[in-house]
């Protein structure tokens, strides 16, 4: 579904991403994981054209078009004077079309987000937030959703609600590229796993192989 093959960035002279390859197919959860700094955010960042992208990159076979590609930030900008009903509707693809998602349903899985629909984004907790910000993207109906660091700094509660939430997605066939911290998140849900270091692909398995990697994982991820 998405390829992305021989990908450079750069900010100014900085050469970020070097060569970065990997491919995520109908209905995957793939993990990219690695430290802070590791190119990671930059590697979604250039696949939506926000940094001038070296490379191929193609979608469904055709190069990079963003139709059909979801992107949840890391700093999930909501629209804090909107209403949570309002901000999922700014989501929407188009009003008349029925996608895989619908108003109702987002409020039937998350109650949470229902009991709060009025009120505005703004004063949402983070965790509420972020579950706001996934759950707008898939108002969009994409076949693809690329997230960043969706369960940084949220309680442990928040943080098993956003993976059962990526579960459910993957089940209605929407491919997950995920960028993450947690370690164990990747390996629960992901069905491969990339590690990138220093703006390279430094490792590519299962979750079953990186487990037995202790060496990729020490020089990579630990810190």
């Amino acid at each position: 579904m998405l390829d992305v093959d021989d990908l450079h960035a750069y900010y100014g002279k900085s050469h970020i991403l070097q060569g970065v390859s990997f491919r995520v197919g109908e209905g995957e959860i793939v993990s990219l994981l690695g430290r802070n700094g590791a190119g990671r955010s930059t590697t979604i960042k250039t696949i939506m054209g926000e940094v001038a992208p070296v490379g191929t990159i193609r979608f469904r076979g055709e190069r990079i078009a963003r139709k059909g590609l979801g992107y949840v930030p890391e700093d999930r900008a909501i629209f804090p004077d909107l209403t949570v009903r309002e901000n999922l509707l700014l989501g929407m693809k188009s009003t008349k079309a029925k996608g895989r998602w619908s108003l109702d349903e987002i409020f039937s899985l998350f109650p949470l987000l229902s009991e709060r629909a009025n009120a505005p984004g703004g004063v949402l907790s983070g965790g509420e937030q972020q579950l706001l910000t996934i759950c707008r993207t898939l108002m969009g109906d994409p076949d693809l959703i690329m997230v960043d660091e969706p369960t940084e700094g949220l309680a442990p509660l928040i943080v098993e609600r956003v993976r059962e939430l990526l579960e459910t997605v993957s089940r209605r066939g929407v491919a997950i590229l995920l960028i993450e911290q947690k370690l164990a998140i990747a390996l629960t849900i992901s069905q491969r796993l990339y590690v990138m270091g220093q703006g390279r692909i430094v490792f590519e398995g299962t979750p079953q192989d990186l487990r037995k990697h202790d060496a990729v994982r020490k020089e990579w991820l630990e810190v």
